[in-house]
């Protein structure tokens, strides 16, 4: 005879925890739900989260959601591109601190468009939303939130939104913070490396402007910045030395500390000598640029400490008629070492 597999147990509810603890439904809410409502002994909360686990109970976010209009859950969009070192620590900070204070956070890839993205995040009834570069978010997608339940929304890094918080790095900081210290050694006549990937124009553009600008402002008659597409590949590196000579500058930005890497290895096989043929400055203050011989001068981007930043999340979570407000998300230092 052949064995009929065994029906699923049924998932244990609120009322089976509420029975195994002796406690009411309502304050198994209040302590699975990290509600402030309700008093609730620590040791009740002990004896409750004790039962949930015994049993197995996990509590049921899409329910959950209808009773409160919104998940919980922080969504994070950003754009399909790779972040480095530096991003992802911060972002590691930032997802454990707002788990501490009860939001799981999700990231959203985001190819950059238009509101249908915003539709797209609030079928997701996330409570808050921060929207990353590239993510085109206007006063209608904000608006469209809102009425889903969201209950804060951010951006990060791009222009102000009607209706949204502002985190801001401005990017050029970090190009003008190259510019003055490649004019303070005397070169004026530089290379700012773009990268090929039109997916990072977001960042790599602004950086070019704040170059530009104090170029402009500061480098008299005789200065430029040439602007010098690069594919990040050993081939369009290679490609770029090997021309560098006839371009007529001293000195090249290359975007972030990988890029300048990557040209630094080219530069070398080129038989260029760093920082005698070629002052080169990356931005991150990775760790490999204080590896790599000769070290990398770069320009470090100092992003906040990712629980003061959850903080300032939930108290705007907590308090959403709180009027729209810009918060500052990091500054930038230039880091001297060898290579310029």
């Amino acid at each position: 005879m052949t064995q009929q597999p065994a029906s699923p147990r049924p998932a244990p509810t609120s009322a089976d925890v509420a029975r195994h603890a002796g406690v009411s439904r309502a304050t198994v809410s209040y302590v699975l739900n990290n509600s402030a409502s309700g008093r609730v002994s620590e040791q009740t909360r002990q004896r409750v989260r004790a039962a949930a686990e015994e049993l197995g109970y996990v509590p049921h976010a899409a329910a959950r959601s209808l009773r409160a209009g919104h998940t919980g859950i922080v969504l994070l969009t950003m754009p399909e591109v790779v972040f480095g070192p530096l991003f992802n620590t911060f972002l590691s900070e930032l997802r454990g601190a707002l788990r501490t204070l009860g939001y799981p956070i999700v990231i959203y890839g985001d190819s950059g468009g238009t509101d249908t993205d915003a539709s797209g995040w609030a079928e997701l009834r996330p409570t808050a939303v921060l929207a990353g570069l590239g993510s085109e978010l206007t006063a209608r997608g904000v608006e469209l939130l809102r009425h889903s339940g969201t209950r804060a929304v951010f951006t990060i890094g791009g222009q102000p939104v009607d209706g949204a918080h502002s985190l801001t790095l401005d990017q050029r900081l970090i190009g003008t913070t190259a510019a003055e210290h490649l004019l303070s050694r005397g070169h004026r006549r530089i290379g700012a490396a773009i990268p090929a990937e039109a997916s990072l124009d977001t960042f790599s553009r602004p950086r070019l402007e704040g170059l530009r600008a104090v170029y402009a402002a500061q480098g008299g008659p005789d200065s430029r910045v040439e602007p010098l597409s690069l594919g990040y590949t050993e081939q369009a590196a290679a490609e770029l030395a090997s021309r560098w000579r006839e371009l007529g500058l001293s000195a090249l930005f290359a975007y972030n500390d990988e890029y300048a890497l990557l040209m630094l290895s080219a530069f070398q096989d080129a038989g260029l000598r760093i920082p005698e043929d070629v002052a080169l400055v990356g931005a991150d203050n990775v760790m490999l640029a204080r590896l790599t011989r000769p070290r990398l001068t770069t320009v470090g981007v100092e992003l906040p400490d990712g629980a003061r930043l959850a903080g300032l999340i939930d108290r705007l979570i907590r308090n959403p008629d709180s009027p729209t407000e810009s918060h500052a998300l990091g500054s930038a230092r230039i880091v001297v070492r060898d290579s310029a």
